[in-house]
């Protein structure tokens, strides 16, 4: 029978753990001897420079297009329709005749007082000849020429009826869709048709509180609608003296010249306002950006290592963001690795990407 042997045991379980020794002491010496550490390995990364461009300030907020002129037509007084003078969708110019009422009563009125008048005025005449003889009194002769005005005024009231059966067109348009027909008796709130003027536009739309001063008469503004890559162009005319309560917005009017087809009223539209212009601003990329609890960093190439700064950024568009201090013209920053690297560590630019082109557009404040 075969005996268990404790001294043999120990050796077999203390053999590795003294060879694991003799090996670090080994590597120890030899360290000790060179007299350093085996070189870390060096991280790649790709980089980008800080250099000056042009950049806008915008903001970009929804407008609508309507009619400078816009009316609904209705008629002053009652009456039958004898006549319809217009087509739907033309244009019109302005005192056009549009819509004929019933006026033969009054036109018959006229004639009767213009006969009225034609005895009226022989008689004043007559009267006139005696005055100038003493033949009558200055009493009768100012009661024939009371008749004779009585007579003009009413007369000058009935032409004024009959203007009133004709419906002209308050300024130059276009019509919309008439909801007459000749031979209905319509009122003063029958609504005829609607007239628009459309060779110009208003842009209604609103800014937030803290831009409203910039809304001055006579600033331009920049405005797309859906259908269209076109840019059109409008000019501040006028806005609310006050800001509104429920919205924090100030509500502005703009006029947009020589509208094209394209441009119709009603249509939504995306107003863009030039706000500032920065010809040296620093654009980084923004990923290049590490968000901080209470700042923001990025990483600096400086003399082969990796240094974390701190910055202050300012507008940004969909791709770069503005750094208004920590950087300056020249750095290098790191734009990959940045959740590897660490500060301090040595770095090497893989590749630089290339400065973009300015442009500025759809710059927004952060």
């Amino acid at each position: 029978m075969t005996r268990f042997n404790p001294a043999l045991i120990k050796i077999k379980f203390l053999l590795p753990i003294l060879m694991f020794l003799a090996v670090s002491c080994k590597s120890k010496k030899d360290e000790n001897k060179n007299g350093k550490r085996p070189p870390a390995a060096v991280a790649k990364v790709d980089g980008f420079i800080v250099a000056p461009q042009a950049v806008a300030q915008n903001i970009e907020v929804p407008g609508s297009l309507t009619p400078f002129e816009e009316a609904d037509i209705h008629p002053e007084i009652s009456g039958k329709v004898t006549g319809i003078f217009f087509n739907e969708g033309t244009n019109v110019g302005k005192g056009s005749l549009l819509v004929k009422l019933y006026d033969a009563d009054l036109q018959a009125q006229i004639k009767k007082l213009q006969v009225q008048l034609s005895i009226a005025g022989k008689t004043e005449q007559r009267q006139s000849e005696l005055l100038a003889i003493s033949g009558i009194s200055q009493q009768d002769y100012d009661l024939s020429l009371l008749s004779v005005n009585n007579i003009r005024a009413d007369i000058n009231i009935l032409r004024t009826s009959i203007a009133k059966t004709e419906i002209r067109a308050p300024f130059s348009g276009r019509l919309g869709l008439r909801n007459i027909s000749t031979g209905a008796y319509i009122t003063p709130q029958t609504i005829i048709t609607t007239l628009r003027q459309t060779n110009r536009l208003k842009l209604d739309f609103t800014v937030p509180e803290k831009y409203g001063t910039r809304m001055q008469n006579g600033a331009l503004v920049y405005f797309s609608i859906d259908g269209s890559n076109k840019s059109y162009l409008a000019k501040v005319i006028a806005n609310e003296n006050d800001i509104s309560q429920e919205t924090r917005s100030l509500r502005v009017k703009a006029v947009v010249d020589k509208a094209d087809e394209q441009l119709l009223a009603g249509a939504f539209a995306r107003v863009k306002i030039m706000l500032d212009k920065n010809e040296t601003a620093l654009m980084i990329p923004s990923q290049a950006v590490i968000p901080q609890a209470r700042n923001k960093k990025v990483m600096v190439y400086r003399n082969g290592l990796a240094s974390m700064e701190t910055i202050t950024t300012g507008i940004r568009d969909s791709l770069m963001v503005e750094v208004t201090s920590g950087l300056k013209v020249g750095d290098t920053i790191l734009t990959t690795g940045l959740l590897t690297t660490k500060p301090g560590s040595k770095v090497q630019i893989n590749k630089t990407s290339p400065q973009p082109s300015p442009s500025g557009e759809g710059a927004k404040s952060e």
